[in-house]
């Protein structure tokens, strides 16, 4: 297996310097930047397998960058880690809804940011024939009006096509392998992405759910197929 590649974007030297010698000991091959502009051109001569990108930076910071990462298409899929020093809900909404995978406030803890890089390469690598979880025909997952084709990550419903990313996807496929079940937030993020117990953030949850419902509900604000069961977790409804 060819080794997974990391492109690590901070203008703390000494954030860098730590990160890069850590992840570079775990056998990942890590590319750096200091700004924006010099992230997008590394971005797009290594094609990274991972972004742990810093929010706070001068001139081009990382929202930005993010939101040009998700304009193209050769990179659109790649995951991206935000690194902040922004606690507050508000700036972790922002860092998801240009298209983050997922957030760490500084300062950190290196084993959680290693568990975190391990969850989100795993979620990422393709999804093979052998791979597939029974409940359809061949890739072709079904459950009610929802046809997931677990090969093309695409999902048909009610004669359209919907172009699922790739964290919509793992998520709406576990939930479609498990219809009728309550599966809580934390299941989710041990499962789908592999956090190890307590080191994921039960709001990506949240907010990933919010996101796929806009793409599969007739109305998202009263949600027919992905239901919220209050204290509990979510059912997609059989």
């Amino acid at each position: 297996m060819s080794q997974d590649r990391i492109l690590l974007v901070d203008d703390e030297h000494d954030i860098v310097w730590a990160l890069r010698h850590s992840l570079s000991d775990e056998g990942y091959e890590v590319f750096t930047a200091s700004n924006g502009l010099d992230a997008l051109r590394i971005a797009r001569h290594h094609r990274p397998d991972l972004i742990i990108l810093d929010i706070v930076m001068p001139g081009l910071n990382g929202l930005q960058v993010c939101h040009d990462l998700r304009r193209d298409p050769a990179l659109a899929a790649v995951p991206i880690l935000f690194l902040s020093v922004r606690n507050a809900i508000e700036d972790r909404i922002g860092g998801l809804d240009v298209g983050g995978d997922d957030y760490l406030i500084k300062p950190f803890d290196l084993r959680e940011l290693k568990a975190h890089v391990k969850a989100l390469l795993r979620r990422n690598r393709p999804t093979s024939a052998a791979d597939l979880d029974s409940g359809g025909e061949g890739s072709l997952l079904v459950v009610g009006v929802l046809a997931l084709d677990q090969l093309a990550c695409h999902l048909r419903i009610n004669g359209r096509t919907v172009q699922l990313t790739p964290v919509e996807f793992d998520l709406l496929r576990f939930l479609m392998t498990r219809p009728g079940e309550v599966l809580t937030a934390e299941q989710m993020l041990q499962q789908v992405w592999g956090y190890p117990p307590r080191t994921g953030d039960p709001s990506l949850v949240r907010w990933h759910i919010r996101n796929l419902r806009a793409k599969i509900e007739p109305d998202s604000a009263r949600p027919t197929h992905i239901r919220t069961i209050s204290h509990h977790g979510y059912l997609l409804q059989g």
